[in-house]
């Protein structure tokens, strides 16, 4: 794939594994799991961090850093960060921004929908596993997605190209502006701006065009 260097891959592998598993894993609940993530942000020399962060201009990482910094002051147990969490991503009430892409892609909104499974063929297709945090999660959850976009970029990287343009970026900068909208906390509504800026990038450091669905949600 024209573009992908060896810093370019670096680069993917930086972005999904640092943002993914936290849209995946409650404050509280996975504490153990994610705590060393949410203690990096609230410890980050944020201008520092921006001139390193790729695929982004240093101001518009600045900008987004900082927010997701400044949502740490309170301390990563602080409970205002858990429920917002539950709020976006859990529930019970009905979530501001669904983070399976499905909802947005399929006529009947719903998880599991046309666009999952044709992701789970594809998966099977290559002989790629993903890694879930729940059973029966679909597997079109944009945490699980940005860590198999990390996977791919270290290990099968010939699979990158067509996982980020049939499968990725279909659907993600529709989702996470939402979710930037729908954020009342100022760490989720940083992650969902740099996330979205981040895979803007990539897209157009490997010069992919994508072919966007027509979203019902």
């Amino acid at each position: 794939m024209a573009g992908l260097t060896e810093d370019v891959r670096e680069g993917i592998v930086l972005v999904g594994a640092t943002l993914g598993p936290l849209f995946l894993n409650d404050p509280k609940l996975d504490a153990e799991r994610i705590a060393p993530i949410y203690t990096a942000f609230k410890n980050l020399d944020v201008e520092a961090a921006a001139c390193d962060w790729p695929f982004v201009t240093d101001d518009t990482a600045f900008t987004y850093l900082s927010w997701m910094n400044e949502g740490l002051d309170k301390g990563i147990d602080n409970e205002d960060l858990m429920w917002e969490f539950r709020r976006l991503f859990i529930g019970p009430d009905t979530k501001p921004a669904s983070p399976w892409g499905s909802v947005y892609m399929d006529k009947d909104k719903v998880c599991f929908g046309s666009s999952c499974m044709e992701f789970r063929d594809w998966l099977k297709r290559v002989g790629v596993s993903v890694e879930k945090k729940n059973s029966d999660e679909p597997e079109d959850h944009l945490g699980t997605m940005l860590e198999l976009m990390a996977w791919l970029s270290a290990n099968r990287p010939e699979l990158l190209e067509e996982y980020l343009q049939e499968h990725l970026l279909t659907w993600s900068s529709h989702f996470l502006e939402q979710l930037e909208r729908a954020s009342e906390h100022p760490f989720f509504r940083g992650l969902a701006g740099l996330t979205r800026v981040s895979l803007e990038g990539i897209q157009e450091t490997l010069g992919l065009v994508i072919d966007y669905p027509e979203f019902y949600r």
